[in-house]
């Protein structure tokens, strides 16, 4: 009886018919004084038990890399009395990834269905939480949008769509540069497999985004020691600008 009911329950678990193995050409990131972006090379293949599928859809694969969530407020602006700009309303965003790129095998709404969207949360307007707004706001979404754009602007929020090179339903790669402004934390890498816009199988993997040398030192100081960050601070502004001064009495006399 147990036996059958063991077997029953292997019958009943689904059946990882193709699975991701996936790997980095590097998983850590060291931010720098000169540091200028970084370019990460995702690769991989697909693992399979049986023959490829010739009646599921044509294999895509789409590759997400999320930056460290975190809140953030949304300020609009208008002008008071056509003189000057003010923050007129304000929505906080519940959790905004600070870097976000999708990078797809073929045109997103082809790749994956809008249901396996909402389920894994795979698009940048998806990967975005924003469900407190306040009830005085009408349009709410519209400042998810312009975070979202300002975002594109300054190239934390990318989607590329064809990027993901995909031979002979087995083997894939792309590349994900990474700009010069990122936030220092674990950034997240999911590489999905569909079939007919449904997701097959997913991999996730982290990639370490770390602070080094005076970069390291500066922001320690500032978050564990404040008063001696700013008194150090002072000590540098007023020594430049005497420095600055003696040297222009010096070219004059």
């Amino acid at each position: 009886m147990i036996r059958w009911l063991a077997l029953m329950i292997l019958l009943a678990l689904p059946a990882h018919g193709e699975e991701v193995l996936a790997d980095l050409s590097q998983n850590r990131v060291s931010i720098t004084a000169n540091f200028d972006g970084s370019e990460i090379l995702i690769f991989g293949a697909v693992k399979r038990e049986t023959p490829i599928p010739r009646d599921g859809g044509q294999l895509e694969v789409l590759i997400t890399v999320a930056g460290p969530s975190v809140p953030v407020t949304v300020r609009r602006k208008a002008k008071w009395n056509g003189l000057i700009w003010i923050n007129t309303e304000a929505v906080e965003v519940d959790s905004a990834p600070s870097f976000y790129k999708v990078a797809t095998s073929g045109p997103f709404n082809e790749v994956l269905k809008d249901t396996e969207d909402l389920r894994h949360k795979v698009s940048i307007e998806r990967a975005i939480r924003s469900v407190g707004a306040p009830m005085t706001v009408a349009d709410a979404a519209s400042f998810t949008d312009a975070l979202i754009r300002i975002r594109k602007h300054e190239n934390l929020y990318q989607e590329q769509p064809n990027a993901v090179i995909v031979n002979e339903q087995t083997l894939f790669r792309t590349s994900v540069a990474l700009p010069s402004n990122l936030t220092e934390g674990n950034y997240t890498a999911r590489i999905f497999l569909t079939r007919d816009g449904r997701v097959v199988d997913v991999h996730e993997t982290v990639i370490y985004v770390q602070k080094v040398g005076l970069e390291r030192f500066l922001y320690n100081l500032a978050h564990e020691r404040p008063l001696v960050y700013g008194i150090l601070s002072l000590v540098i502004a007023i020594s430049a600008g005497w420095t600055a001064s003696a040297v222009f009495r010096y070219l004059r006399s």
